[in-house]
């Protein structure tokens, strides 16, 4: 039996990931008195509860008892309880405009700014995410990478390290993306843009992939990125970085820097030690503005 207990930012995804973890099969409660976590873990291994796996969902709406977490984890580990602990986190930027999308007070600042709650919030979680075992930043996940990282934890039972990249490809013309950890300017790669038949495709499309690295400095370009990006993410890794966002920019974010953050991308998949995805974020700017 796993029993994992569920905390995080408020805004993070708590919520979202105990009804995932409900829907592959786990018995899960949320908000439980933290004074009441002892007798539920012995009637769950004591199997007075007919469950198989329990999710426990524990966060900042516990009150001045969350200081007292701490202590029973302790007691639960001296009675011989085994637990496991997922920790949904994201940036303080992202927090802040998921809550004033939704419109929602943060717990901690009910009369005040919504980023010095998020601080203080911060501040009371510390010694959990310190302990996790797994830490998911959402900030850059869709919900189904969320499903996607949780089903490879508790139902694939992979290794699961921490981190999860986004290679993100971009154009200057719009903008370095703010969250971005590394950029690289792919801008001295000839650009299909001037070639009447290649201005309209994307990276996308083989044409501007056989094009763009058709030419030597490209490949080069890219096993230099590759094997420094391969010696960054154990370092990264043993810091305890948990989010990186490698973006890789050209002109206009439609052909150069989508081909080479595909490229990479590609190369990286065959490692299992972190989450993967890629993204295009200006690719389809183009397209738009002439619409207008």
């Amino acid at each position: 039996m796993r029993f994992v207990i569920v905390t995080g930012m408020s805004g993070a995804g708590k919520s979202t990931a105990l009804k995932m973890l409900e829907d592959i099969g786990y018995f899960c409660v949320d908000n439980l008195p933290l004074l009441l976590i002892r007798k539920f873990a012995e009637l769950t291994y004591k199997q007075s509860i007919d469950v198989n796996n329990i999710a426990l969902g524990v966060d900042i709406r516990s009150g001045q008892a969350l200081s007292e977490l701490e202590h029973v984890l302790e007691d639960l580990i001296a009675s011989g309880f085994q637990y496991e602990i997922l920790f949904l986190d994201a940036s303080d930027s992202v927090l802040v405009k998921r809550y004033k999308e939704t419109r929602r007070n943060h717990p901690l600042a009910l009369e005040g700014r919504v980023d010095q709650g998020i601080e203080e919030e911060r501040n009371k979680l510390n010694f959990l995410k310190k302990q996790a075992d797994y830490i998911i930043d959402t900030s850059q996940l869709l919900t189904r990478e969320l499903k996607s990282e949780l089903d490879n934890i508790f139902v694939k039972n992979e290794g699961y390290n921490n981190l999860f990249i986004t290679v993100l490809s971009f154009g200057f013309k719009y903008g370095i993306p703010s969250d971005a950890d590394l950029v690289f300017d792919v801008r001295f790669l000839p650009n299909p843009y001037y070639i009447d038949e290649l201005k309209p495709k994307t990276g996308n499309e083989q044409a501007i992939q056989d094009y763009v690295m058709g030419f030597e400095v490209a490949g080069q370009f890219l096993n230099k990125l590759e094997d420094m990006i391969r010696f960054l993410i154990p370092n990264y890794i043993a810091e305890g970085k948990n989010q990186l966002v490698i973006a890789i920019g050209c002109t206009g974010g439609k052909h150069r820097s989508v081909t080479l953050a595909n490229k990479l991308f590609e190369r990286l998949t065959t490692n299992k030690e972190f989450g993967l995805k890629v993204e295009h974020r200006d690719i389809q700017k183009d397209a738009i503005r002439k619409s207008i």
